[in-house]
C-alpha cells in the first residue's frame, strides 16, 4: 500500500519522466486534479489506468476513501494538473492522512514552474522563498507583501494572467521600483517568455503588452540588499536619537512608518556604535 506524489508536464509533454509514465501505469487508480485534463496526458502515454476527481473542493471528503483502498492494499498515485502536487495544488489532506495511516509516500520528482523559473531568473537562487499566489483584494495582498519587504532572500509568486498588472503594481508599492525582479510566462510551452529587470520596467512591459498578459506566471522578486534598501530609515533614525534612547526611537520610527521595530532597533545599535 502506497501513495505516490507523481509530478507531471508544466507544459511539454516530453518533460514527463520514464519513472513517472511506468508509476502511473501500475498503479490501481489515478488521483487527478481534473480529470478531463489528465486523459489527454494518459492518452498521449498510452495509459489506461482509472481515473478519478480529487480537487481543491473535494479534497476534505474525497481523502478518506483513498485512504481505505490503499490500506486494503491499492497503489494510489496523486497527480495535479500541471507540475507537482501540493505546490499551490491540492493533495495536503491525503498526504497528511496517509502518514497518519501509517502508509508510505512516495514522491516521484518532475517539473515544477517554481524552480524551472528560478534556474532561468538570473537572480539568486542559494536562498528563496515560495510564496505562492498573493491574495486578490488589494488591501490583503498589500498587507502580505509588507510582511516580505525585508526579506534577504528571493521571493517567489504565482499569479493568473487578470492579476498580473496589479500584483506587479503593489510590489512596486512596497518594495520599491527599483528592485530587482524576473516574470516568466508559459514555462516550457510554445510562448514561453522569461523577462528580468526592475519591477518599474517589467510593469511597463506588461502595461504595453510587450509582456503578454496570457497563460501561468511565475514573479521572483530580489531580495532586499544594502543596494536596494530604503536609508531614509537611517536618516530617521539619526534625528531620533539625538533626542531618544536607541528602544524609544525604534518604537517611534515602528509607529511612524510601520515597519518592523526590530530592524529600527538593530539598526540604531549600529548608528550609535558609529
Amino acid at each position: 500500500m502506497s501513495l505516490y506524489v507523481v509530478a507531471t508536464p508544466i507544459g511539454n509533454l516530453l518533460d514527463m519522466t520514464q519513472r513517472a509514465i511506468q508509476v502511473l501505469a501500475d498503479v490501481d487508480v489515478i488521483a487527478a486534479e481534473d480529470t478531463r485534463h489528465s486523459k489527454s496526458l494518459l492518452k498521449h502515454y498510452g495509459i489506461s489506468t482509472p481515473l478519478i476527481a480529487f480537487h481543491d473542493h473535494n479534497e476534505r471528503t474525497g481523502s478518506q476513501p483513498l485512504i481505505a483502498r490503499m490500506l486494503k492494499g491499492d497503489q494510489v498515485a496523486l497527480i495535479s494538473d500541471a507540475g507537482t502536487p501540493l505546490i499551490s495544488d491540492p493533495g495536503y489532506q491525503l498526504v497528511r492522512d496517509a502518514h497518519a495511516a501509517a502508509i508510505q509516500v512516495i514522491p516521484i520528482p518532475g517539473p515544477t514552474a517554481m524552480a524551472a523559473a528560478l534556474s532561468a531568473s538570473g537572480l539568486a537562487t542559494d536562498s528563496f522563498l515560495f510564496v505562492g499566489f498573493l491574495p486578490s483584494k488589494l488591501s490583503a495582498r498589500v498587507a502580505k507583501l509588507q510582511t516580505l519587504r525585508y526579506y534577504p532572500f528571493s521571493l517567489v509568486f504565482y499569479e493568473a494572467p487578470h492579476r498580473i498588472d496589479k500584483s506587479v503594481s503593489s510590489m512596486i508599492d512596497v518594495f520599491g521600483g527599483q528592485r530587482k525582479a524576473c516574470i516568466a510566462r508559459e514555462m516550457t510551452k510554445t510562448f514561453e517568455q522569461i523577462v528580468n529587470g526592475t519591477l518599474d520596467e517589467l510593469l511597463a512591459g506588461l502595461l504595453s503588452r510587450e509582456i503578454v498578459s496570457k497563460g501561468e506566471f511565475v514573479v521572483i522578486v530580489s531580495g532586499v540588499t544594502d543596494n536596494n534598501v530604503e536609508f531614509d530609515d537611517r536618516t530617521l533614525l539619526t534625528h531620533l536619537l539625538a533626542e531618544l534612547p536607541p528602544s524609544k526611537a525604534a518604537a517611534l520610527a515602528h509607529k511612524l512608518t510601520g515597519k518592523p521595530k526590530k530592524a529600527f532597533y538593530e539598526l540604531a545599535l549600529v548608528i550609535k556604535d558609529e
